[in-house]
């Protein structure tokens, strides 16, 4: 699953937990914004490179897991987290959305 462009995910509606841990991943598919019900994202061990700015739209995720991820940066805007995980990520500088997030409450792992 390298690529992202034939994933059917959005079709998942009632779907709360995703593990999607060393897949090679390079992208996500807009569509994830469907998964309505999704409360925990694991995301860890791929090759990421950017997040869909449709992950904002996801009112019930709690849990989003990016580590070992070629990520440099963040969206401007992410759900109201309860912990983020960006250990071995090497975002560049400190995303005003960190702040934000940390300000909610929610742990962030760096």
């Amino acid at each position: 699953m390298a690529g992202s462009a034939a994933w059917p995910i959005g079709g998942l509606g009632a779907l709360r937990e995703l593990h999607l841990r060393g897949n090679a991943l390079t992208g996500l598919p807009a569509s994830v914004a469907a998964l309505g019900e999704l409360r925990v994202l694991d995301l860890r061990d791929n090759r990421l490179r950017a997040l869909p700015e449709s992950l904002a739209r996801l009112p019930r995720l709690t849990h989003l897991d990016l580590r070992n991820n070629r990520l440099r940066e963040l969206p401007a805007e992410l759900p109201a987290l309860e912990k983020l995980d960006l250990r071995w990520t090497k975002l560049d500088g400190d995303p005003p959305v960190l702040r934000r997030l940390a300000e909610r409450g929610c742990v962030i792992l760096r």
